[in-house]
C-alpha cells in the first residue's frame, strides 16, 4: 500500500496532469495527499474537479516545499511513501514496477527510477554527469542530486529514521536528504524511465544552478558535523566541500561580493588541511 504526497505552489497549469498520472497507475492500492503551499491561483479548483475518495487536499500558509512534503507525510497512513512534484508526471507502470522491486529485493528500503526529460516542450538527453547508480551510492550523490523526489519510493520507517526533509533548506532539500540516506543505506536503481520531468519554466526552484552550490556546501557541512560518516565518507565529503567552495569563492569574487568570497576561502583553508 502506497502513500503519495504532491506539494504544490501556484502550479495550476501543471497540477491536473500530475494528479491524472497518479489516477492512471496500474497499481491501484494508493492514497494521495496534495499539500497546497499557499497558492494564490486556481489550484484548489483543479483538485476539486479531479478529487475522489482516495485524494486528500489541504491548504496551508506558504512555508516551502520541505514543510509541505513533511506535512503531507504526517497525513498519510501507508508503509511506502512516494513524492510527486506538481510539474512532473508518472508513467502508468511506475508504482507497480517499484512495488514488484521491493517485493523481489526486500533488503532495500528505497528504490528510484530513471527519467524522461522534457525541456521547453522537447525531449532532451541527460548528460553524463546525471547518470544514475544503485547500491551504496553516497559518493555518487556528492557532486549533484541524481535522485529526483518524483522517482523515489521509500519505506516510512526509513524516512522517519532520517527525520524527513530539513525545512531550513529552501532548495537542495532533496540533495541533503539523499546524502543522509545513502550514507547509511543501499539504494536500488530501477533503470526504467518511469517519470517525466518537465523543465525550463520560470518557477522552477532549480533554475539557478550556480547558486545551488551555496546550499550543497551547507548540506556537506551538515553531513560532516553529523558524526554518521565512515572515515572514507568523511574524506570524500571534505574534498567535495572544498571543490564546491572554490567554485563559490571564485564566483563571488567575480561578482564583487568580497565578504562572501572570503567566507568560502576560509572554508577552503579549513577543510583543505583536514582532507
Amino acid at each position: 500500500m502506497v502513500s503519495i504526497v504532491i506539494p504544490t505552489y501556484n502550479r495550476e497549469a501543471w497540477l491536473a496532469s500530475a494528479i491524472e498520472s497518479v489516477k492512471q497507475q496500474s497499481f491501484r492500492d494508493w492514497e494521495l495527499v496534495i499539500v497546497d503551499d499557499g497558492s494564490s491561483d486556481q489550484s484548489s479548483n483543479v483538485v476539486r474537479e479531479l478529487a475522489d475518495s482516495r485524494i486528500t487536499y489541504v491548504r496551508v500558509e506558504h512555508g516551502g516545499v520541505s514543510r509541505a512534503r513533511n506535512l503531507g507525510v504526517s497525513l498519510t497512513r501507508f508503509p511506502w511513501i512516494c513524492f510527486l512534484d506538481s510539474d512532473d508526471q508518472w508513467a502508468p507502470a511506475k508504482l507497480q514496477r517499484q512495488i514488484e522491486t521491493v517485493e523481489e529485493f526486500p533488503e532495500f528500503r528505497i528504490v528510484y527510477t530513471n527519467e524522461i526529460w522534457i525541456r521547453r516542450g522537447k525531449r532532451v538527453n541527460q548528460k553524463k554527469k546525471h547518470r544514475k547508480y544503485g547500491g551504496w551510492i553516497y559518493h555518487r550523490c556528492l557532486p549533484l542530486c541524481i535522485i529526483s523526489p518524483s522517482s523515489v519510493m521509500l519505506h516510512r520507517e526509513l524516512l522517519e529514521e532520517e527525520d524527513l526533509f530539513d525545512e531550513s533548506f529552501p532548495v537542495c532539500e532533496d540533495y541533503e536528504l539523499w546524502l543522509r540516506i545513502s550514507a547509511r543505506n543501499p539504494v536500488f536503481f530501477l533503470d526504467e524511465p518511469l517519470i517525466i520531468k518537465f523543465g525550463g519554466h520560470d518557477d522552477q526552484l532549480s533554475r539557478s544552478t550556480w547558486g545551488l552550490d551555496v546550499y550543497r556546501v551547507r548540506a556537506l557541512r551538515k553531513a560532516l558535523r553529523s558524526g554518521d560518516l565512515t572515515p572514507a565518507q568523511q574524506i570524500i565529503t571534505e574534498r567535495e566541500l572544498v571543490t564546491k567552495a572554490r567554485i563559490l569563492a571564485s564566483g563571488f569574487r567575480k561578482r564583487g561580493k568580497l565578504s562572501e568570497a572570503e567566507k568560502y576561502e576560509k572554508l577552503i583553508r579549513t577543510w583543505s588541511l583536514n582532507s
